[in-house]
């Protein structure tokens, strides 16, 4: 098993292609020879958590963090202890200015992967202090053809697009399908169009148009839905 039986299900075509076999040699090379994040076991984290058909929202960006014990396997994400990058530190002041809700201490998103938050990157790994050294390595080939599966599901689902790996994308998504798209939470372009874009309350909106609950997007670190109830789209603990 690569991922999970059924992701394994959905992309076993793809692991059948001299790309997959080359990127996977490349990648297990990378790890040998120099420091590449996330941990290899962690490769694959964002798609283990959430499985193929439980899929709701893919929240899209770039590639992992490059600094020394930051990346996960999820995007933008990090684990407990470890300092919130300032990507993930503008993240969380736009879900306070956009859903009027301040996150829980956490930095896993766990509590979003929980509810059906795919949290990928274009490419899953990433030499360390080198953003974007493994974009050529054929990840985006991969990451495509999970768009592309999703695209087969009866279900639709919804996308936030960070920055211009992530953005590019777009073409591939099924039009049936939502997308918020914006600059990188990054300090370099946030700026630009990051901060104001909603991307929250946007997804939101078409999740509850579209007969799916909302995302609480304010439990980060763990989502347990058994002690909560819904008031006026808010949550309070019974």
């Amino acid at each position: 098993m690569i991922i999970t039986q059924k992701w394994d299900e959905v992309l076993k075509d793809e692991y059948d292609k001299s790309y997959f076999k080359k990127l996977m040699d490349d990648v297990e090379r990378e790890y040998e020879t120099s420091v590449v994040y996330p941990p290899r076991e962690s490769i694959f984290a964002a798609p283990q958590l959430v499985d193929y058909d439980k899929v709701r929202v893919v929240i899209l960006g770039q590639d992992p963090y490059h600094g020394d014990g930051q990346a996960n396997g999820l995007a933008f994400a990090v684990n407990d202890g470890v300092d919130a990058p300032p990507s993930l530190v503008n993240i969380f002041s736009e879900l306070e200015s956009d859903i009027g809700m301040k996150p829980d201490d956490g930095t896993t998103l766990i509590g979003w992967a929980n509810q059906g938050v795919l949290l990928l990157n274009a490419s899953l790994t990433v030499r360390a202090g080198a953003p974007q050294s493994h974009a050529a390595l054929g990840w985006h080939n991969l990451t495509d053809a999970m768009i592309k599966a999703l695209n087969n599901r009866d279900k639709p689902v919804a996308y936030i697009l960070w920055g211009m790996s992530a953005r590019q994308k777009a073409e591939l998504i099924d039009k049936r399908n939502f997308i918020v798209s914006s600059p990188h939470p990054s300090p370099l372009s946030a700026y630009r169009g990051f901060f104001g874009s909603k991307p929250f309350s946007k997804v939101n909106d078409w999740l509850s148009r579209n007969g799916m609950p909302p995302v609480y997007w304010q439990f980060t670190s763990s989502f347990e839905p058994a002690p909560y109830y819904r008031v006026k789209g808010s949550i309070t603990r019974a």
